[in-house]
């Protein structure tokens, strides 16, 4: 079945061309119905594919497609690579996918684009596939650049709205900033280690002739990349306007693919960057600024999709401070359990925006657990994952990277107990003020308050029983777990798991220890969050009241965005309007345009010598003879 893996990006590539070319024929039911079961045709092979990787574990299998590229020594093959890492990333690509593709056929039901959403949504799958099977840089580079294009046709999708196209360039152009690092890369790899191949890149990784400086300054640049496509700081900011596209795209997005592109990559060149242990700094230290400054930016928003879009940079900043204290395995577990937990937060916000006419505001909600049943407890049960509360799934993935952050560096251990404290507080936050307390809309809001139909409701309920389940995968031995997917995941990451230092293992006395911090400072912050907006009743005012400075500074984001447009955006403005009226308008055109004008006046200037006379001429003869006569005599 592994040799059959072509097929998986192959079915939503097809759904892509129906769905585009069949837009103005097809019905909506066809169109949705196609959209989705291609999706479920690629998360079934996948599954089979899983099965056999399971039963017959191998490091990796390469399957050729064709001869790509071939130019001298450089050549890329078309080819794909099958090994854990691939194969847990299909399952979660396609069947988070299908579940946001059904999850869809209700949500945009009404909308008038709704066979170009679906077409857009099976070619952003197409192309997330893409990236995460492809067996060197090159085709993953065309998967990353394929989704930085779907998500600019995706967040912009209702584009007339202006804010919302600006919102698609934003983050389309942020991109372009890390992908530009990623080629650069790309470039110095080949020099390096003369092909671009996975294997055989990472097979000379450790070997003579590889110098430190350059595997530090190539893990640096690819990190340049993952920052932009997941979201870092400082090239995070386009991810919470990217909430302009329709709920199932942040859903999409946030949780399964796109923003887990940097953590993959990361994790698919471990070697190189265990072997860059400066770099692996840089990726600690960048991952856990990030998870706060989202968090702290996140507990004072009031629109309920910005809170979970600042939650997913939080919780990627978790996802590199595990990378980058060589928490492969543990990083990676978490990029599971928030594909789970998120997916069903994002598509839970999109039940209540519809339910309640699409408004977004929650200090205008409240009330809504008698109104929308289902969406509360399944949201129930993602937040509780999400803040880290045993038994659900967000605890045990927190908890390994928090156990290997302490074992690496205690500050950063103490700022990741932070940040999970914060990330309980802004959640529980969420959730009082959506479904606790009073309605506080429009009379007309309330009279049509309702839950979601079926397709909306069902993904709901099988995203909230993996994020009770999902930690299973991976429980710790000091609570009698096997470690299942630090097993199926180490061939892929043996070679760092041999190269770095490792000291004596924690103890199970020591792991209690930090569970129990960890679990006692989120349990903390839910008390505060309940008695300050769900048994109260508070409601944030407009101007967070007189004395909340840091409210009001978290409110507004701590003005990066703003800090960004007087740094960077107004002086490249205005050297572009230099260049443009100075440079460009006045001297290269004046210069090309003056030619032309010279000419143009020259020759009205000669065109009066054609008189017609022949007098004239041949005066004109006896002129050139003469002057001819004169140059040679003055020659001589």
């Amino acid at each position: 079945m592994i040799a059959l893996v072509w097929l998986v990006p192959l079915l939503p590539l097809i759904g892509f061309l129906v769905n585009g070319l069949g837009r103005n024929v097809l019905s909506k039911g066809v169109l949705g119905f196609i959209g989705s079961a291609v999706v479920l045709g690629s998360f079934i092979i996948s599954v089979l594919i899983f099965n056999e990787l399971h039963s017959s574990p191998q490091a990796a299998h390469v399957i050729p497609l064709f001869d790509w590229i071939q130019a001298g020594n450089f050549k890329v093959p078309f080819s794909f690579q099958v090994d854990g890492l691939s194969a847990i990333m299909l399952l979660i690509i396609t069947g988070i996918g299908f579940l946001i593709h059904v999850y869809s056929t209700g949500y945009m039901h009404y909308d008038a684009g709704f066979a170009k959403f679906f077409a857009y949504l099976n070619l952003f799958i197409f192309f997330m596939l893409l990236l995460v099977l492809g067996s060197n840089y090159v085709v993953m580079f065309i998967g990353w650049e394929g989704v930085g294009l779907c998500s600019y046709l995706l967040i912009g999708f209702w584009f007339t709205n202006s804010a919302y196209a600006s919102a698609a360039k934003k983050a389309f152009v942020m991109n372009r900033i890390g992908d530009l690092g990623f080629l650069i890369a790309v470039f110095l790899i080949f020099t390096t280690f003369g092909s671009i191949e996975f294997t055989e890149v990472f097979s000379k990784a450790d070997g003579p002739g590889i110098g430190a400086g350059m595997l530090t300054l190539i893990t640096i640049l690819l990190f340049v990349g993952a920052t932009g496509k997941s979201a870092q700081v400082p090239l995070f900011t386009w991810l919470p306007d990217a909430m302009a596209g329709p709920t199932p795209v942040s859903a999409l997005i946030h949780a399964a693919t796109m923003v887990t592109a940097g953590i993959y990559m990361i994790a698919r060149s471990n070697i190189l960057f265990t072997l860059a242990p400066y770099t692996l700094d840089i990726v600690a230290v960048i991952g856990i600024v990030t998870a706060l400054l989202a968090a702290a930016i996140a507990i004072t928003q009031t629109d309920i999709k910005k809170v979970l879009a600042y939650s997913t940079v939080s919780q990627l900043g978790y996802m590199f401070l595990g990378l980058g204290v060589g928490a492969f395995t543990g990083s990676f577990f978490h990029v599971i359990t928030h594909a789970f937990f998120k997916a069903l937060l994002f598509l839970g916000a999109g039940s209540v925006i519809h339910g309640m006419s699409n408004e977004q505001d929650m200090r205008l909600m409240g009330g809504l657990r008698s109104k929308l049943p289902v969406t509360f407890w399944t949201m129930l049960a993602g937040t509780i994952a999400i803040a880290g509360l045993p038994p659900f799934s967000g605890f045990f993935s927190k908890d390994e990277i928090l156990a290997h952050a302490y074992e690496h560096n205690k500050l950063l251990w103490v700022l990741g107990v932070i940040g999970a404290m914060l990330t309980s507080f802004y959640m529980f936050r969420m959730l009082f003020l959506t479904f606790s307390g009073k309605f506080r809309g429009t009379h007309e809001q309330e009279h049509h308050a309702h839950e979601s139909p079926s397709s909306m409701t069902i993904p709901l309920v099988i995203l909230a029983i993996l994020s009770v389940a999902g930690g299973l995968l991976n429980v710790p031995e000091a609570l009698g777990g096997s470690q299942w997917l630090h097993e199926f995941l180490s061939p892929v990451f043996a070679a760092s798991t041999a190269s770095a230092a490792h000291g004596e293992p924690m103890d199970h006395a020591t792991e209690f220890m930090l569970m129990a911090i960890s679990v006692g400072g989120a349990l903390v912050s839910l008390v505060i969050a309940y008695f300050r907006y769900g048994k109260s009743g508070h409601v944030p005012a407009p101007d967070f009241g007189p004395r909340s400075f840091f409210a009001k500074l978290s409110y507004h984001k701590f003005y990066i965005d703003e800090f960004y447009d007087a740094l960077i955006r107004k002086p490249l403005d205005a050297v572009s309007g230099f260049l443009f009226s100075v440079v460009d308008k006045t001297g290269i055109d004046g210069l090309v345009n003056g030619l032309g004008k010279g000419t143009v006046e020259t020759s009205k200037g000669l065109r009066l010598l054609q008189t017609g006379n022949i007098g004239f001429y041949i005066f004109m003869m006896v002129i050139g003879i003469l002057a001819i006569l004169v140059y040679s005599f003055i020659k001589i």
